[in-house]
């Protein structure tokens, strides 16, 4: 019996490795695909379709993406974007969140349903965008990060991260003498680190991805983020009239152009990731296990 139960489970381990394999192979070769034609000759790309490791190397597409100082110009916007806009959703997040996770802070059920609330029913498009220059906001960056600042989703998560913290170490800290800030920052905050790091990528990758606020309120071509200025190179790769800094510049193929493009964007995310990796699941596992 013992060695039909050992026999039964490396059969299993075989298995599961198999499915495994295949499930990761599905997931990474057509990126593998993109970043391949990016470099594939327009020869190469027209005979075969389907490329995973090319026979001519090519660099032009990238070569026409970064001929201006267009596209650094817009790497800057979203790198600032992105970091600004974390920095600051983090912050806010942290303080409701915790001040929601407190049992004895009146009204926080009322104030629980009005987050949730507002990840079913929002106010629409143009109301928002009626608020945004109401305020004075259009053609700035305040534009990409005030109106997405805190998402109720994120909120819920890290509300309910703090809640597993046990309350002895806040109550030790205020016979200590310390203030609901102090066990904030000196406390909360230091053992809620996956957590921070989860909601961090949340919001970092919203951020790098902002395009349709970016396409609503900034006219400005100098102040477009990376993904509109993309959007903008793979028309004009597609042969259509655009204003742009890149006319003068003869494109090669659209479809390499499209792949190099989303190496382009994708790729700073990617560097990022590896350093929360090991927080991400988690900090997303615990922060879901209350409600």
């Amino acid at each position: 019996m013992v060695e039909d139960k050992t026999m039964a489970g490396r059969m299993f381990g075989i298995i599961n490795y198999l499915l495994l394999t295949i499930i990761g192979l599905v997931t990474i070769i057509p990126f593998v695909h993109v970043v391949a034609g990016s470099f594939t000759t327009s020869a190469e790309m027209a005979a075969k379709k389907f490329v995973l490791i090319p026979t001519d190397w090519s660099i032009e597409a990238y070569r026409f993406i970064f001929s201006t100082n267009t596209i650094f110009k817009a790497m800057a916007v979203s790198i600032g974007t992105t970091f600004i806009g974390t920095m600051i959703s983090m912050f806010i997040t942290a303080l409701m969140a915790y001040g929601l996770a407190r049992r004895d802070v009146d009204g926080r059920k009322v104030i629980m349903f009005l987050v949730v609330f507002t990840m079913l029913f929002h106010g629409g498009l143009i109301p928002t965008f009626l608020v945004v220059k109401e305020l004075g906001m259009i053609d700035t960056y305040s534009a990409l990060i005030l109106p997405t600042a805190i998402s109720a989703f994120n909120l819920i998560i890290l509300k309910n991260f703090f809640q597993n913290i046990p309350e002895g170490l806040e109550e030790s800290a205020k016979i200590d003498g310390c203030s609901d800030f102090g066990i904030l920052f000196r406390i909360v905050l230091p053992l809620s680190m996956p957590a921070i790091a989860t909601i961090s990528l949340f919001y970092a990758v919203t951020y790098w991805n902002t395009y349709m606020s970016a396409i609503l309120y900034i006219n400005e071509s100098a102040k477009w983020p990376i993904q509109v200025l993309l959007r903008q190179i793979v028309v004009l790769a597609s042969g259509m009239d655009v204003s742009s800094d890149l006319d003068s510049v003869a494109p090669p193929p659209a479809q390499s152009i499209k792949m190099a493009v989303i190496v382009v964007a994708t790729l700073p995310i990617l560097l990022v990731y590896p350093f929360l990796q090991k927080h991400f699941a988690k900090g997303a596992m615990i922060g879901s296990i209350k409600g």
